[in-house]
């Protein structure tokens, strides 16, 4: 900064001259500097001199800022100060610190200055690529310049940078990253970028949604709280609808992904009393496009249905008609929100069922269309609210045939409300119709067309209508009416439009009597009908004027194209030779292009939306510049037909005629034989697929009878081998009356009663584990007979198997007796042993010898009889288990019989149930005979299913007769 201060110090003498000297210093200074801060210290004075003198900079310090972003990367400072520069040198937005006074050609020039450098910036695409890579760097004085720099290169040569942009790798996915950042100005100034890298580009729109765009900018949305947000959720909502309008791909990818239902909440605007900020009146009217977007008539129809039920299903039309009924809306939100309704039901039956259901919060309801007719022929309410209503009511019109039936019934007689309580939908359409008001009469003309737009039913029904026009006067069609007023023309005095009023009665009478003989003969039963429109059409009149000859051109040639010669003083031929003698074929046709020609017919033939910048201008509607369109070559061919061709034309039509009525009629027979054969293909499908199930539940009960067959061979062979293991016990031989033999013999018998011992607890084990598994079988499998058979003889060998082992147990019990007793005269014979020793006759060593002898062998007795005892006490304790163990058994053995009878009870109930299924197995077999038969009886090629069918049959009764079989050997 030193060195700054002193350079800065000599612009007294010449401060151009020295600002120029500054900067070229400074720049060297950056490319010479080996010191990081003496070059971070130039790019600090750099940035502090691109603002005011911006050209300069740019022109000698840009080469040397992107040598410092390539070199000095590992400064976060240094690279801030770069960036910080070169958004400065390029960016246009400092323009407050120009004077108010100066001319505009300044800021051209300004604008101009920064499109030059941001072409010489991105020249090098390595510039905007390194860019990118900056992106990356978490640190905030890098991350934030880089991302306004990128903002301005794209807002100065969008196309350009876009496409650098779009072949750079991961180039959108780093810009992705910015709206995660945890750092709030970053990722709002990552939101204004990516509005600017979207715009107009289809590729990129799609690279940003399939990186979950959507999710992330919904996310914010909520976090600033929907439509009360600020500035943030404006921003969100404008890329959003960069990323969804005119792009079809993502429009279902934002359909596919459920975020239309995300939508709801943002039009929960709570209680009316709450206040409308400016910001909540953008954000909504924001995010009211927004569903427009998605539903709009240009869209592919498909797409827009789809969208249409998804935000019926989700509650969005509910809640938007909310916003429509409420209180305190704003009139730009209502306005908008009436326009967004239109297009969520236009041409969804769904919908538009559910709009006319819709009730206005009043005392007492009224439906939601009559609340807005009501403001559409209401001359006090805003144009534009107007339009709006029109807009409304054409969709729901378009495609709903029942709702036109609704609207017309309520001008018919026999349904209007004799008391005059309400006021219906068909009494606003007549009284905006005959008022005074021009637009009044325009839009409940062009309303009630809609009413009858592709419907001959309505267009006959609306013959019915009669008006009450004043107290004694009988009263007169609805027909004869409009023709009145039209006659009069301008001697009515209105307010508005000369030629409004004229043209949209002349665009009601060409709908009626279009396509709707009855209603030309109608028409033309009024004697001054024709008269007066081959007088209008005749005189030559202003530009003003040759519209409503047009028109007038029009309605007489679409009574000549659609008479069915049913009055004979206006067949068509008379018809044709009035106009050639009043007024001249060529001159006719000359006066029906006036209409296709007119500066405002394009205009609405674009868009069904009445979009218009004020009430004069509203005079075309976009769905009858598809029938001038319609109509306008068959009239002028009809015209200039000779009367030969008119009689050729006419048997061509009636044979025609006869030709399509026999062909409807074979059609319509042909149509009920295909929904009869569709109904028997059904119900045989059906009838198979009940066939099949039947089938799959028999092959599981033949798969668990051989289940069980299985267990049961098996647990035959396991009691076999347990049959085999149990050896016939030993009895035990007698005393021989030789001790130590039988001490030994004592002491075998008793190692025998352990092993014996050992292998009962072992067969125990194996009968306890061989019952909960019978058990547990038991209470999974669906029993039948032959499975409750085999469980009883299992039962009946178990309690077979327990007495063996009572009667083992008692046996031993009696061995263990014997023993002790046997222990017990041993003991006694010991001592009658000792004490029958001879004494006399012998030496005392010898009697001593003899003692000692004796007493060892009594010692030894002893410690054996004492062992004896113990092991004795052993098998006594283990017999007391072997007869807890018992106990225990014979309460399985309880149990088992109880579940025995409950499963005896379920296999009757299952053999009840297998015979019901039989019974309705050949009840099915027998109904699909008959229908096959029917089919047969119809003409309907039937493949050769019967021998299949009978082979299953065959195959079934096999597999009845096996498992007969089975049962009787079991």
């Amino acid at each position: 900064m030193n060195f700054l201060r002193g350079v800065m110090g000599g612009q007294s003498a010449g401060p151009q001259h020295t600002e120029a000297e500054t900067i070229q210093k400074l720049c060297d200074r950056v490319a010479s500097s080996t010191l990081l801060d003496d070059r971070r210290n130039a790019v600090r004075a750099l940035k502090s001199l691109s603002k005011k003198y911006r050209l300069e900079v740019g022109i000698q310090a840009m080469e040397h800022l992107i040598h410092v972003l390539q070199t000095d990367r590992s400064d976060s400072e240094i690279i801030g100060y770069a960036l910080d520069t070169l958004y400065n040198i390029i960016s246009n937005d400092e323009e407050e610190e120009v004077d108010d006074f100066e001319e505009e050609n300044s800021t051209r020039q300004s604008e101009d200055l920064g499109s030059q450098f941001t072409e010489i910036f991105i020249k090098q695409q390595e510039n905007v690529t390194l860019l990118l890579s900056l992106l990356e760097e978490f640190d905030f004085h890098v991350r934030w310049p880089g991302v306004k720099l990128l903002t301005s290169l794209l807002k100065q040569l969008g196309p350009q940078v876009q496409q650098i942009i779009l072949v750079s790798p991961m180039g959108v996915s780093r810009l992705m990253d910015l709206l995660a950042d945890s750092r709030e100005v970053i990722r709002n100034d990552g939101v204004l970028l990516l509005q600017a890298l979207t715009r107009s580009n289809g590729a990129i729109q799609k690279i940003v949604a399939f990186e979950n765009a959507f999710e992330r900018l919904l996310d914010i949305i909520t976090e600033e709280g929907n439509s009360d947000g600020g500035i943030v959720v404006e921003d969100c909502l404008i890329l959003l609808q960069n990323l969804l309008k005119n792009n079809n791909s993502n429009q279902n990818f934002f359909k596919e992904g459920s975020y239309i239902q995300r939508m709801k909440p943002w039009f929960e605007v709570g209680d009316e009393n709450s206040g409308w900020s400016a910001q909540k009146v953008t954000n909504l009217h924001l995010m009211l496009q927004l569903v427009r977007v998605l539903v709009s008539p240009t869209n592919p129809p498909g797409a827009t249905s789809s969208c249409q039920k998804a935000m019926f299903q989700c509650g969005l039309l509910q809640q938007l008609c909310t916003i429509l009924m409420a209180t305190g809306v704003p009139a730009d939100i209502l306005t908008e929100t009436i326009n967004t309704v239109s297009e969520v039901i236009r041409g969804c039956q769904v919908n538009q069922d559910y709009f006319a259901s819709v009730n206005a919060p009043s005392n007492p309801p009224r439906p939601a269309i009559v609340v807005l007719l009501m403001s559409m022929v209401n001359e006090r309410q805003p144009f534009v609210l107007r339009c709006a209503v029109l807009y409304c009511f054409q969709c729901f019109l378009y495609k709903n045939q029942k709702g036109q039936g609704e609207i017309v019934s309520t001008l018919l007689p026999s349904t209007i409300d004799a008391t005059g309580n309400s006021v219906s939908a068909g009494q606003l359409l007549c009284g905006g119709l005959f008022s005074t008001d021009s637009l009044s009469n325009w839009c409940a003309a062009v309303a009630l067309a809609h009413a009858l737009q592709e419907n001959a039913t309505q267009k006959e029904q609306l013959l019915r209508v009669q008006l009450a026009t004043s107290i004694g006067n009988p009263p007169v069609s609805l027909l004869q009416q409009c023709t009145n007023i039209l006659s009069q023309g301008d001697k009515i005095d209105r307010r508005g439009s000369k030629i409004q009023t004229r043209v949209g009665l002349l665009m009601l009478l060409c709908t009626w009597l279009s396509n709707c003989p009855i209603a030309v003969t109608h028409f033309l039963h009024n004697s001054a009908n024709v008269p007066f429109l081959t007088g209008q059409i005749a005189e030559n009149l202003g530009e003003e004027e040759q519209l409503v000859q047009g028109l007038c051109a029009l309605l007489l040639g679409i009574s000549i194209y659609f008479n069915d010669n049913s009055l004979e003083s206006y067949m068509k031929e008379k018809l044709k030779q009035l106009i050639e003698k009043r007024i001249g074929k060529e001159n006719f046709i000359e006066k029906l292009g006036f209409i296709s020609k007119h500066e405002l017919y394009s205009r609405a033939s674009q868009k069904p939306q009445p979009n218009f910048p004020s009430p004069e201008y509203m005079i075309f509607d976009h769905e009858f510049t598809k029938l001038v369109k319609e109509l306008e070559g068959v009239i002028t061919k009809a015209i200039y037909k000779s009367s030969e061709e008119d009689k050729k034309e006419e048997e061509v039509k009636k044979t025609l005629e006869q030709h399509d009525n026999i062909v409807t009629h074979y059609k319509n027979m042909i149509r009920e034989q295909d929904l009869q054969l569709e109904e028997l293909k059904q119900q045989v499908s059906t009838l198979k697929c009940q066939n099949e199930q039947l089938q799959t539940a028999v092959t599981q009960q033949v798969s668990q009878i051989q289940q069980h067959k299985d267990q049961y061979n098996l647990l035959k062979v396991q009691l076999g081998k347990d049959n085999q293991h149990q050896g016939p016990y030993n009895d035990g031989t007698q005393m021989n009356g030789i001790q130590p033999e039988e001490i030994s013999r004592l002491q075998e018998e008793i190692e025998e009663l352990k092993s014996h011992r050992e292998l009962l607890q072992t067969q125990l084990a194996e009968k306890d584990t061989l019952i909960e598994n019978l058990k547990s079988s038991q209470t999974t499998s669906d029993m039948n007979e032959q499975s409750s058979a085999r469980d009883s003889e299992q039962i009946a060998e178990l309690k077979q198997e327990l007495a063996t082992l009572k009667s083992q147990l008692n046996s031993q019990s009696v061995e263990i007796t014997r023993l002790q007793t046997e222990k017990h005269e041993l003991l006694q014979k010991t001592e009658a042993f000792a004490k029958s020793v001879p004494v006399q006759g012998e030496n005392e060593s010898v009697i001593a010898a003899n003692t000692t002898d004796v007493e060892g062998r009594l010692s030894a007795l002893l410690q054996e009889t004492k062992e004896l005892k113990n092991e004795v006490k052993a098998l006594s304790e283990e017999r007391t288990v072997i007869k807890e163990q018992l106990d225990s058994s014979n309460s399985t053995i309880a149990i088992l019989q109880n579940e025995k009878k409950k499963l005896q009870v379920e296999v009757t109930d299952s053999k009840k149930e297998q015979d019901d299924l039989l019974v309705l197995l050949a009840d099915q077999d027998q109904k699909i005979l008959s229908l096959k038969n029917k089919l047969k009886d119809l003409g309907h090629p039937i493949e050769e299913e019967d021998e299949l069918e009978s082979g299953d049959q065959e195959d079934e009764d096999d597999e009845n007769e096996d498992v007969s079989k089975d049962q009787d050997h079991i």
